[in-house]
């Protein structure tokens, strides 16, 4: 082959390598907000789903409670050796414990 026609061949290849590396990274620029909005939606639905276990969770704290409360409840009563035909002072007596057994719990959480 002649130089010159070497050296024309030589420059098309440049310009046409050029070309391709200049665009490649343009694309790259377009694709990493697309990449950065999924990442946002994704971190968004881990958010949601955090907070509906959570939910969740305090629902079943709040179950858990009323039936501690219940059984307490049933305990003094099992203490206090109360039968159906209990009169009001032993209600009153009942209710008085229940009450403080509930404040030493609060005060303890």
């Amino acid at each position: 082959m002649s130089r010159p026609v070497m050296l024309v061949f030589l420059l098309v290849i440049l310009i046409v390598t050029s070309q391709f590396e200049w665009r490649q990274p343009l694309v790259e620029l377009d694709a990493a907000p697309s990449l950065n909005q999924k990442h946002q939606q994704i971190a968004k639905k881990e958010e949601a789903v955090k907070e509906k276990i959570i939910l969740s969770q305090e629902r079943h704290i709040q179950r858990l409670n009323d039936l501690v409360r219940s059984l307490q409840m049933q305990l003094l009563r099992c203490k206090l050796g109360e039968n159906v035909t209990r009169n009001a002072t032993e209600t009153f007596h009942l209710n008085k414990q229940f009450i403080e057994l509930e404040r030493k719990n609060i005060v303890q959480d």
